[in-house]
């Protein structure tokens, strides 16, 4: 992975260039910004649940020393730059903060946040200590929310997009009793499993406008399997 500040200033200046882009035109009235619950939940905040409010720490990632850390920062400071820009500029900016984004997919790579969530079927270990608990969503839910966002007249700011929380005992509970013929791992081997257990994520600032989640934990794992299949995954 390329280093730290590499990944950071060119997401920024991406960002930005686009944003300049659109406030030169004037026609552009809002952007909906797609951030990441990467730049919400990696703090030393004691809660069960976090909501629009909480940022994730820069220097807590990187004590945290993660092979993602440079992803998590990037996505943080980007958004924060975003939004200054757009408070600099009375540009009306949304930002859309989706968890782990789960369901079918049509592009030919592993997306990754999928490939993440179904680590049990999968057999990735390595990644069992991301699972602890889990906030995740559909992937058509996220592309409704970005048009829902982008028509409300009164959406501003950040908006969580996060439908369920769930920790890895119930999921092997789920994975076990909806897909038996999968390998899933026994309950007992993922006592063992270390790992940080994050925060859940609240939409409720979302929900509040009036949105409304349209897909359960069904419909994300059997459209994910469903398209691993498909693609030769599994």
């Amino acid at each position: 992975m390329e280093p730290e500040e590499v990944v950071v200033q060119r997401a920024i200046d991406g960002t930005l260039g686009i944003l300049k882009a659109c406030l030169n035109s004037i026609t552009v009235k809002r952007v909906v910004y797609t951030s990441s619950s990467s730049a919400v939940v990696f703090n030393d905040s004691d809660v069960d649940t976090m909501d629009e409010s909480y940022w994730t720490d820069v220097e807590y990632v990187k004590a945290l020393k993660s092979f993602a850390g440079p992803y998590f920062i990037s996505k943080t400071l980007t958004e924060k730059r975003a939004l200054e820009f757009a408070d600099e500029h009375g540009f009306d900016l949304v930002t859309i903060i989706p968890s782990f984004i789960n369901g079918p997919f049509i592009c030919s790579k592993f997306p990754g946040s999928v490939r993440t969530s179904l680590a049990m079927v999968l057999g990735e270990q390595q990644k069992y200590g991301t699972l602890s608990n889990t906030s995740m969503v559909h992937v058509d839910d996220v592309a409704r929310a970005h048009i829902f966002l982008f028509e409300h007249p009164d959406a501003e700011g950040r908006n969580i997009c996060s439908s369920h929380t769930i920790t890895i005992e119930k999921m092997f509970e789920f994975l076990s009793s909806k897909y038996p013929e999968c390998p899933v791992p026994s309950l007992e081997s993922l006592k063992e499993i270390e790992g940080n257990r994050l925060a859940g994520l609240s939409s409720m600032k979302l929900l509040n406008l009036g949105f409304k989640f349209k897909y359960g934990l069904d419909e994300m794992f059997d459209g994910a399997i469903q398209s691993c299949k498909e693609k030769g995954y599994l």
